[in-house]
Parts: C-alpha cells; sequence; structure tokens
C-alpha cells in the first residue's frame, strides 16, 4: 500500500521569514512569509497583507489574543493567510484566507471540504507545520511561564526563521 502521495509529485524546500510583529483588533500575532526561496511574496500581496490586517482582522481575532500569520505562497499566483490563535488556553483556532490570480484582496477560504460534518480537513500542509511546530513550543513556554509582561514579551520575541 502506498501513501496518498501523486507519484509526480517533487518535494522541495521553503523558506520561512519573520516579517513583523503585528497588532490588530487587539490581537498580538507574529507575520510569517512562507515561499519557495526563488519566489518572494510580490509587494502588492504583501500590500494586500497588510491591508487585510486594517480593514479584516478586528472580524477574525480578539483583543487580547495572541498568535501568528503565515502568509503562504502556493505556485505562481495562489496565497493562504493561515491566521492562528491561541483560545481556551492551550488550543490553537485558525481562520483561512486567500488570494488567486488578480483578486483584488483577500478573502475567506471554504472549501465546501468535506460537505458533511466528522470527515478529515485541510489543516496545514508540512512546510506550514514547520512554523506550527516553533510556534506550539513558543506558546508553550509562555504556558509555563509566570505568564507575566516579560513573559510576553519573551514569547512575542520568539520566533522563527529558517528551512522548513
Amino acid at each position: 500500500m502506498s501513501a496518498a502521495v501523486d507519484p509526480a509529485y517533487r518535494h522541495y524546500p521553503k523558506l520561512a521569514e519573520f516579517r513583523e510583529r503585528v497588532e490588530a483588533g487587539g490581537a498580538a500575532l507574529k507575520l510569517y512569509h512562507l515561499t519557495a526561496a526563488d519566489a518572494p511574496v510580490p509587494d502588492e500581496v504583501a500590500k494586500l497583507c497588510a491591508d487585510w490586517f486594517a480593514e479584516q482582522a478586528s472580524a477574525v481575532v480578539a483583543p487580547g489574543d495572541c498568535g501568528f500569520v503565515i502568509l503562504h505562497r502556493c505556485g505562481a499566483d495562489f496565497y493562504f493567510l493561515l491566521v492562528s490563535v491561541w483560545r481556551g488556553s492551550n488550543e490553537l483556532w485558525e481562520a483561512v484566507w486567500y488570494r488567486h490570480g488578480d483578486m483584488p484582496a483577500f478573502a475567506p477560504f471554504d472549501p465546501a471540504y468535506p460537505p458533511e460534518g466528522g470527515a478529515p480537513r485541510p489543516a496545514f500542509c508540512v512546510w506550514e507545520l514547520g512554523i506550527v511546530a516553533h510556534e506550539s513550543a513558543a506558546w508553550g513556554r509562555y504556558l509555563a511561564s509566570p505568564r507575566d509582561d516579560t513573559a510576553r514579551s519573551r514569547w512575542v520575541d520568539d520566533i522563527f526563521e529558517g528551512a522548513v
């Protein structure tokens, strides 16, 4: 029995780059770009991401949320904007937005899959999980700390960059 991998698929490394800390909608978020080494996020897409923070973030995140956002370039002109926040003390909650082609803005992503509840849904790809793993460990360190202002500052400064 073989794994569910297309025989034509060829895996390659991508780069995770921490871009900035963003205070949006009362939440503290770390913004990462995730791209192939030779295909960074174009300036116009980075601007659409900044517009999303200014115009949409407050509808997605709550004051006091802590989390991270991954702007993932998937191929030539498809992007995921993965908004992940820590809630319920130790739970990672996610909202997914996307942009494809010349869409004028990021839009909520609903793959309409599965049509019924209870079946598996897309979550994170192997590249995104590199960032998620780091952020999970960073949040765990915060949870085990006194959770005071110093610990929060340590969490904010605990970023990931590198190959995934």
